[in-house]
């Protein structure tokens, strides 16, 4: 290993169906919350994104560097008013994934994860 990572590392993925006759709209609104979550502490990049093979499927894609800070940002008087009602029209699916092993520029690093030990036997249902 490069380097040993103790601090986590999230990215966020939300799916959105978008009609043809919505692009243009998507884009201003994705465009939008992209810039004022980028903005914010602990944001390390927002990516929108495209389905090459169904062009209704679009992601907005954000890094944080905890989910701490991603749950900070979403707290945000601008986030809350300018963006959320955006990211409420996600599909309704998990979207929050701890990063447990990475290789990229900054080398490579894996760490055990911040799950409690019995987070698998939790029941989400409720």
């Amino acid at each position: 290993m490069d380097q040993d990572v103790t601090v986590s590392e999230w990215v966020v993925v939300l799916r959105f169906h978008v009609t043809a006759d919505g692009v243009e709209q998507f884009r201003d609104e994705a465009r939008a919350a992209a810039h004022l979550l980028e903005g914010s502490a602990g944001c390390d990049g927002v990516q929108v994104a495209r389905a090459s093979d169904d062009p209704s499927l679009w992601l907005l894609i954000t890094r944080w560097r905890s989910v701490g800070s991603y749950r900070r940002a979403l707290s945000s008087y601008d986030v809350k008013l300018n963006a959320v009602p955006f990211l409420s029209r996600a599909i309704d699916e998990p979207t929050a994934f701890e990063v447990l092993f990475a290789k990229d520029a900054i080398g490579e690093r894996e760490v055990s994860g911040d799950l409690a030990g019995d987070a698998e036997t939790v029941d989400r249902s409720r």
